[in-house]
């Protein structure tokens, strides 16, 4: 195996971490459209970082206009194995507080069929399992790093993905909370889905900025509120992304089970000579090394 390369999906100035080398711009073409934005890869702790800034820089897409498969489609193509999301969300349970950092082990999905959610279709079919959405091992990567950082970090929780680009009704936040849910955002799905079709490891590092809008003994939730928080915590957002890096570094290569969710459980349906030649060109990264792996690559 080769060396530990780990992307980082988030704002567009994380990879501004001290230490950090050979920063390097990368645009790609994939076979599902341009990315966000330019992947910013460099060197830390060891490791081969690739950053994407999840909305473009300057904040230009909606969390429904995210290109999602070809922002994880292209940090596949990098090299990634491992995938850090760095989400703004808001909180639904009172004990984490606007500031405090969560690592979500479940996703309830509220998107309305908007994002493209699946690199399957098209000439070739497939079912991963998705019943655990997270890594279990890189998340707890990322608790120790955030614990290391002096974060107050919240172990566990389940996030709401919702469609946005508004904030929820307070009906809404009520039904969520009364769901047993921890906090919500609008980009972690179908962006976790992907990375397990990609076969990456991916996990979240949730930034509560607000308490949404169901708690009555404080102001709704705002943009002018959210960012004031962020700015708050993007330092630290670094400092824990650093520690994870490194942590990573001290690992090497792994094979985690989300390295190989594809073929484990038999992922994929169609028989391999039905699938058209568009689909196999089109899947190879993903595929080629399963179903066609005696093939000498151009």
């Amino acid at each position: 195996m080769s060396e530990v390369v780990i992307g980082v999906i988030g704002g567009s100035g994380l990879y501004e971490i001290e230490g950090i080398t050979d920063l390097e711009e990368v645009r790609l073409d994939t076979p599902f459209g341009a990315p966000s934005d330019a992947y910013i890869c460099g060197r830390l702790e060891g490791a081969r970082c690739v950053f994407l800034p999840r909305h473009g820089r300057g904040h230009l897409y909606t969390p429904s206009e995210v290109n999602y498969r070809a922002n994880v489609w292209g940090l596949k193509k990098l090299g990634a194995r491992h995938v850090i999301s760095v989400s703004a969300v808001g909180s639904l349970r009172e004990e984490i507080v606007p500031g405090h950092l969560v690592c979500p082990d479940q996703f309830i999905d509220r998107t309305r069929g908007l994002r493209a959610s699946s690199f399957f279709g098209d000439g070739v079919v497939g079912h991963i399992q998705f019943g655990d959405p997270v890594s279990p091992e890189l998340r707890q990567v990322l608790l120790g790093a955030a614990r290391e950082a002096g974060a107050t970090v919240h172990d566990g929780g389940t996030y709401v993905v919702m469609e946005g680009p508004a904030f929820s009704t307070r009906a809404e936040s009520n039904m969520y909370r009364g769901w047993g849910a921890s906090v919500i955002g609008m980009t972690n799905l179908p962006e976790a889905k992907l990375a397990r079709e990609a076969e990456l490891a991916y996990a979240t590092l949730a930034l509560a900025t607000d308490y949404d809008c169901w708690y009555e003994g404080h102001d709704d939730v705002t943009v002018e509120a959210v960012l004031k928080v962020i700015q708050q915590n993007v330092t630290m957002a670094k400092s824990v992304i650093r520690n994870a890096i490194r942590a990573l570094s001290a690992l090497g290569p792994v094979e985690w089970p989300a390295h190989a969710a594809l073929m484990r459980g038999g992922a994929v349906m169609t028989r391999t000579d039905l699938i058209p030649e568009a689909a196999r060109r089109r899947f190879d990264l993903l595929l080629g090394d399963y179903l066609w792996p005696h093939e000498v690559k151009k």
